[in-house]
């Protein structure tokens, strides 16, 4: 190979996605479409499902292949052919020919989708998890319908708790002392279903690039971990639901009491095969329960250096090992954001496998050794 055909050898730096979901008619699009001109954009590839939906002509510069354009800020932007996997390894055979030019994706999801399977996508398929990591989920709801959406559908009321950010649009439009008593308690409701996600008025100019992006684990201007603004465990310290609006307790239907935050937290280190087994066993019995799974662990083998973990229901994303603590807290903390599951449901069975059992509970050696449970107990 001559010196100018040399190639960098070893793994690149794995490239933030953003995916941007949100409310049927929420005005997603007008924000998409502010963003899309926002110079701090210039090295973003957005995946939308039509340019004709977003109406880019005014931004539009030159077409780079079949679907892919140029516009005025720098940032590229393509619609979604096929499956989400055969667009994300275009888009990388694409960056790594020099065909295209990116360091940050963002993915907008159709309306009242699920964002689930999207999560799982970029943490479940061996290739897409080297070279994307998630940044964060952003999530657009409607200040006028939102309330109702979130009362017919459970699809948004899981948008709400999966979200990073939260874009509040149309609150121009609150305009009688009516309509700001229910922006008022649908603000309540949206903290009540993710008291971590900061809520940005995008008619109050809040919703810019900077404010949205880098909402991940790394700090993009330092390249360290920031454990505590990502996992948030704070917000989630008052008992879930306390703070609901009460004129809604009588229907036991209702999707917002269906979800449930809380963490889970202990300043013993945990052996690597005992936490192995609990997040097994916490994916066997509840995975589909589960929304969102982050944290940060205190394995006992390596206690000075943190594994920090995220999962959607099932599907785990491979675990991180930090150097070091990025601060003085060194607990084991894990954040769980879960459907139709109640908190005791987890945290007994994580009290056993840490050996903080109380009367009339299993103890983590009636939990481990045992050849009853589900993966057969230790190694024998």
């Amino acid at each position: 190979m001559t010196a100018g055909a040399t190639r960098l050898q070893g793994p690149t730096e794995p490239i933030p996605l953003t995916v941007l979901t949100g409310f049927l008619g929420a005005g997603k699009t007008s924000l998409l479409n502010r963003l899309l001109s926002d110079p701090a954009l210039a090295d973003t590839v957005v995946i939308i499902n039509e340019f004709g939906e977003i109406g880019l002509d005014h931004l539009f510069v030159k077409s780079i292949g079949d679907n892919m354009v140029m516009l005025q800020s720098g940032c590229l932007c393509c619609t979604l052919r096929g499956d989400l996997v055969t667009a994300l390894e275009t888009l990388l055979r694409d960056l790594d020919n020099g065909r295209v030019s990116f360091r940050r994706a963002m993915l907008e999801t159709t309306g009242l989708a699920d964002p689930a399977p999207v999560l799982q996508t970029t943490m479940a398929h061996p290739y897409l998890v080297m070279r994307y990591r998630l940044d964060g989920v952003i999530t657009v709801v409607d200040a006028v319908n939102g309330a109702t959406t979130l009362d017919e559908s459970i699809e948004s009321v899981k948008q709400i708790a999966v979200a990073d950010r939260i874009v509040l649009t149309k609150t121009d439009l609150v305009d009688t002392p009516e309509r700001e008593q229910a922006k008022g308690r649908l603000l309540a409701r949206l903290h009540a279903l993710n008291p971590a996600a900061p809520v940005l008025d995008a008619a109050a100019n809040e919703a810019t690039a900077g404010r949205l992006l880098a909402c991940g684990l790394f700090d993009p201007e330092r390249k360290i971990p920031d454990v505590k603004r990502w996992l948030a465990e704070e917000a989630y310290a008052q008992p879930h639901g306390e703070d609901h609006d009460h004129d809604h307790h009588h229907d036991p239907n209702r999707h917002d009491e269906r979800i449930r935050a809380f963490t889970l937290a202990t300043e013993m280190p945990i052996p690597a095969a005992t936490f192995e087994m609990f997040i097994d066993l916490v994916r066997s019995l509840h995975g589909p329960k589960l929304l969102r799974l982050k944290g940060i662990v205190q394995i006992a083998e390596d206690p000075g250096r943190p594994l920090v973990i995220h999962g959607v229901q099932h599907v785990m994303h491979p675990a991180v090992r930090l150097e070091q603590w990025p601060d003085a807290d060194h607990r084991t903390r894990i954040v769980l954001i879960t459907r139709d599951l109640e908190p005791q449901s987890v945290s007994r069975l994580f009290d056993a496998f840490v050996s903080r059992t109380g009367p009339d509970q299993p103890d983590r050696a009636a939990v481990v050794d045992n050849p009853l449970i589900p993966f057969g107990g230790i190694d024998r």
